[in-house]
């Protein structure tokens, strides 16, 4: 999931607005929640992808080989470009790292990351998929493994993973907000489940 972040230091972000998936959206925009954080600050949101790739007992995940979250299990996703739409940004980041192409997307869930010490924050929205076109093949950013569910290796994965996990395996809908210091230590978080995203 969690793709370059760009900048020297690592990026996640706060609770931001809810964006629809089928609209063209600018990959940057303008988040009131991080004044709350950083008063006085400019602060950007900036929008990633995330796919899940589930197919009951068992669900994909990517090793994570370069860049940001490298060595880490994960689902396949990464920024959204300009002039994308969050959608089309999941597939074309699924299809890049995976090597999978898929008929439905179901949006389960958005989170908004935030690193001390970084203003910019991420906003990433989580998807599940349960039929896909292909095999999966490593790519030079993700090596792909199936893990049965009972198995997910949340020790090598990011702490925030299982607090959200089991939602999308639920096929619950919900929102969150991690902040961490670090790529380990979450400080504070927020997880509900909600109507729609």
């Amino acid at each position: 999931m969690r793709g370059e972040a760009g900048g020297s230091q690592p990026l996640k972000g706060g609770m931001p607005q809810l964006l629809g998936a089928s609209s063209s959206l600018r990959a940057e925009h303008t988040d009131s929640h991080c004044y709350h954080h950083f008063p006085g600050a400019m602060c950007t949101s900036r929008l990633f992808t995330l796919v899940l790739v589930v197919q009951p007992p068992r669900v994909l995940l990517g090793m994570k080989k370069r860049g940001f979250g490298a060595g880490l299990w994960n689902g396949f996703g990464g920024k959204v470009q300009p002039g994308e739409s969050i959608e089309e940004a999941a597939r074309r980041e699924l299809l890049e790292e995976s090597g999978l192409t898929v008929d439905t997307l179901q949006k389960m869930g958005q989170i908004t990351f935030e690193f001390v010490g970084n203003s910019e924050l991420m906003e990433v929205h989580i998807f599940r998929a349960d039929h896909f076109h292909g095999e999966p093949t490593e790519s030079d950013e993700m090596r792909p493994q199936w893990f049965q569910l009972d198995e997910v290796p949340f020790n090598h994965m990011w702490a925030d993973d299982i607090y959200w996990f089991p939602l999308l395996l639920q096929k619950k809908l919900f929102r969150g907000y991690f902040k961490f210091q670090g790529q380990d230590t979450i400080l504070e978080h927020t997880l509900k489940e909600v109507e729609e995203v």
